[in-house]
């Protein structure tokens, strides 16, 4: 049989057609989310029936201890660095393949969700966004910590070794672009091809980025929602990806730098 008769089979049976296998939105949310963001939110609801269990035996929530970066160092510092690296791969994976997904379906510049052309007016948006969310954020970490509705957060236990604060700058970006091309623009852009509403799409959006917090404990849950919904109702009025990854990873940053000049200054960090 010939190319041309194989592609005329194609466009005549529907099934088989190129177009027919893009359409899968929830097959393809479920596999996203599975390998990453999906499975976190069970490891830290996990995390927090542990946690309550231990309340129960009258520890207190903030007698636990949760930690956000993890990182060791050996004598060898290059095999470190490459170690870490690795991490930094693997952590924006998930959103590689989010990206690829979408660029199966038409959806114009950027994937459909404006991950094109970084503009200069975005990287205002984005600063203005880690304010809005990270002040805020840090008075309910507080306010968590004295109530004892929050665990005690190692924000990072890095040693101090030269590579640190390129890491874990390299860290922040990483999540920013994961958690926001997954969690926020893929998971919003799936649903609303399921059919469902803009508000319930963004409140599913919401409570899964809290979720994966939980380990954190209620204050994780409820300020990470809360940044959800501003993020997500950015996007969804926008379509733009940008502002909210350089958010995420301007508030990361500030995190995990600043935790390290502070923890034994700060009583309450």
């Amino acid at each position: 049989m010939s190319a041309q008769a194989d592609r005329a089979d194609q466009d005549a049976d529907p099934a088989g057609s190129p177009h027919a296998a893009r359409e899968r939105p929830g097959l393809e949310l479920l596999a996203v989310l599975g390998v990453s963001y999906g499975m976190s939110g069970i490891y830290a609801l996990l995390s927090f029936l542990r946690s309550q269990v231990t309340i129960n035996h009258g520890a207190g929530f903030g007698n636990v201890a949760a930690p956000v970066v993890v990182a060791q160092a050996s004598h060898y510092e290059w095999l470190d660095v490459l170690d870490r690296l690795a991490d930094v791969l693997h952590g924006v994976l998930p959103a590689f393949l989010a990206v690829v997904l979408l660029a199966r379906s038409p959806g114009g510049r950027g994937f459909g969700i404006g991950f094109d052309r970084l503009r200069w007016r975005e990287l205002a948006h984005g600063a203005g966004f880690a304010a809005l969310i990270g002040v805020p954020g840090l008075g309910l970490v507080f306010v968590a910590r004295k109530l004892g509705l929050n665990a005690q957060l190692i924000v990072t236990d890095f040693p101090d070794v030269w590579y640190r604060i390129p890491v874990l700058l390299l860290d922040a970006f990483q999540d920013g672009v994961a958690e926001e091309i997954v969690v926020g623009a893929f998971v919003l852009t799936r649903l609303g091809q399921l059919g469902w509403s803009r508000s319930r799409a963004l409140a599913a959006s919401a409570v899964l980025r809290g979720s994966y917090h939980l380990y954190q404990g209620y204050g994780g849950f409820v300020g990470n929602a809360v940044m959800g919904v501003v993020f997500g109702w950015w996007f969804q009025r926008t379509r733009r990806v940008w502002p909210l990854v350089i958010a995420h990873s301007v508030i990361d940053a500030v995190s995990f730098i600043g935790y390290l000049y502070l923890k034994n200054r700060v009583s309450w960090i």
